[in-house]
């Protein structure tokens, strides 16, 4: 897994927010919030609506999980 959601879960629990709301909220599809449950990536401006919704920031919601089985190392 290359990224983490975990902030967004907590913030949504903080927020008495739930995923299904969010997406409605959003408008974002079913599919994205099972990408998202997963911890895959998904496009910019579904995170961008996110962040304008909750009124915050990416690094409020998503974490970059570094690659630690050593492959693919950008320098």
């Amino acid at each position: 897994m290359a990224v983490s959601y975990a902030k967004l879960w907590k913030l949504l629990i903080d927020k008495k927010i739930s995923k299904a709301d969010l997406r409605k909220a959003t408008g974002f599809s079913s599919n994205t919030l099972t990408k998202m449950n997963k911890g895959e990536y998904v496009a910019l401006p579904v995170l961008d609506k996110i962040c304008k919704h909750l009124e915050c920031d990416f690094g409020d919601i998503i974490t970059h999980i570094p690659n630690v089985d050593g492959g693919n190392k950008v320098e």
